[in-house]
């Protein structure tokens, strides 16, 4: 009965994400959903409590596949840190870039008065990403590979670094200021003279 579940919520996920694509969060409703996947609006409120929940979830699963291969990154024993943290940097702007990330910003940010939606986006988002980081960086100060810091600011750090140059001009519409290459390695670059310990 498990299977059975799992498939029927990833199907409620999948039309979601139609329909959130054709009609915008606004204008989607729950109705149109549970008529795409075939069932009633009681169906999904068993599955999803509220329409943002069912949107955070249905964006979120467009990009989480790509989002996996960071996090493992960071469980690595790569020896050579300029290296992982370049590789590191590379997978995180190319994420950033797809146009499924840049999707789920825009709606955060013009969803802003809906504050519930945003604070939900961002705390299975960018959060969990950060919250991963974070416990990175934690490690590196316990081998004393970066000084002892307040982890949290140097994950902070790292990601600014890294969304320098990319973040905003994409979400205006423009074209980066940097090409991902360039905006990487100064962003390891500047992180390691902040931050490493030799």
């Amino acid at each position: 009965m498990r299977v059975k579940t799992d498939a029927r919520r990833q199907a409620i996920v999948s039309a979601a994400i139609e329909v959130f694509r054709e009609l915008g969060y606004e204008r989607a409703s729950m109705a149109a959903i549970s008529a795409r996947v075939g069932g009633s609006k009681a169906t999904l409120y068993s599955y999803f409590k509220s329409k943002e929940e069912l949107f955070a979830e249905a964006m979120l699963d467009a990009v989480d596949s790509d989002f996996q291969p960071l996090v493992d990154l960071l469980v690595t024993s790569e020896e050579d840190l300029p290296v992982l943290l370049r590789r590191l940097g590379l997978g995180y702007v190319r994420l950033m870039r797809t146009p499924h990330a840049l999707a789920i910003t825009r709606t955060a940010v013009a969803e802003g008065a809906n504050a519930k939606l945003g604070a939900l986006l961002y705390e299975r988002g960018p959060r969990q990403g950060l919250d991963e980081i974070a416990a990175y960086m934690e490690r590196l100060i316990d081998q004393k590979r970066i000084r002892p810091v307040d982890p949290r600011i140097a994950a902070l750090h790292l990601k600014g670094l890294l969304d320098a140059g990319n973040q905003e001009p994409l979400l205006f519409g423009a074209a980066p200021e940097l090409d991902i290459d360039e905006c990487v390695d100064a962003a390891v670059d500047t992180f390691l003279r902040a931050y490493a310990t030799a």
